[in-house]
């Protein structure tokens, strides 16, 4: 049947901006805010960073100042939920476009951003901040998607993104794509390695190379262990990865 109903006008820059953004593309990073029921934010391939605060019901853009509107994860710390947000440009998902980002932040709820950094990390899967000190943050960096680089793996920044070290880093092919820390021990932290490649000549290549896999540090970054027990011993890919909130023993991986 027809719908002879208009389409509904899309005003990004109102307050009441309208939820039809469908021209901003695919999403695949979204955020929930613990302790703030309505708050959520995402990150659009094509469309920049995203927030609600009812739950999902009406949605406006925050990101529109950024220089580029390509985004791969997005992070808020409980602690200081409401204002601090973070927003790697590029998402994860290696197609055949791909943009030189970084790593943005705002201290004011999204009004104005500032790079900090992190530019030849390339392609980033995920940010993870201590969820008892929001200056500790940790980010999980692919790399380049066409060749190895040394700027990939897991960094670490203890000052709020000012100065940045290189926490987990196995080789120049292999980079991190997912993060997740012990919501009540920030010292736990699981990272997800991955070694792929996009070469021009191969739209969909082999994408589980020999440094694929999974590792656990419980110092905060400063050392950490393969774990391989109870995985695929081999081809295996792309991991995602959780702690459970309830119970901080129980891990979940997509595989």
């Amino acid at each position: 049947m027809h719908n002879s109903k208009p389409a509904p006008s899309i005003s990004p820059n109102s307050s009441g901006a309208s939820s039809d953004h469908s021209c901003g593309g695919r999403s695949i990073t979204a955020e929930g805010v613990a302790g703030k029921l309505g708050l959520f934010y995402f990150g659009a391939v094509g469309g920049g960073v995203w927030r609600t605060t009812d739950a999902g019901m009406s949605w406006e853009p925050i990101a529109d100042s950024l220089p580029i509107a390509s985004i791969g994860a997005v992070a808020s710390p409980p602690v200081i939920p409401t204002s601090f947000t973070w927003a790697p440009a590029k998402p994860i998902c290696v197609m055949t476009s791909l943009t030189v980002p970084g790593i943005y932040r705002s201290t004011d709820a999204g009004k104005t951003w500032n790079f900090i950094g992190l530019k030849d990390s390339r392609q980033i899967g995920r940010i993870v901040i201590d969820p008892k000190n929001a200056n500790t943050v940790y980010v999980a960096s692919l790399g380049h998607a066409y060749g190895a680089n040394a700027e990939r793996g897991v960094f670490k920044s203890i000052d709020g993104g000012a100065t940045w070290s290189r926490s987990l880093h196995t080789d120049d092919n292999t980079g991190a794509i997912d993060l997740a820390i012990d919501s009540k021990d920030g010292n736990v932290i699981y990272a997800a390695l991955w070694q792929t490649r996009r070469p021009p000549w191969d739209v969909y290549p082999a994408s589980n190379g020999p440094g694929s896999g999974l590792y656990k540090s419980t110092d905060g970054g400063a050392h950490w262990t393969k774990l391989d027990k109870g995985l695929p011993v081999e081809n295996l890919g792309r991991i995602g990865v959780t702690v459970s909130p309830v119970d901080h023993n129980r891990v979940y991986l997509v595989v």
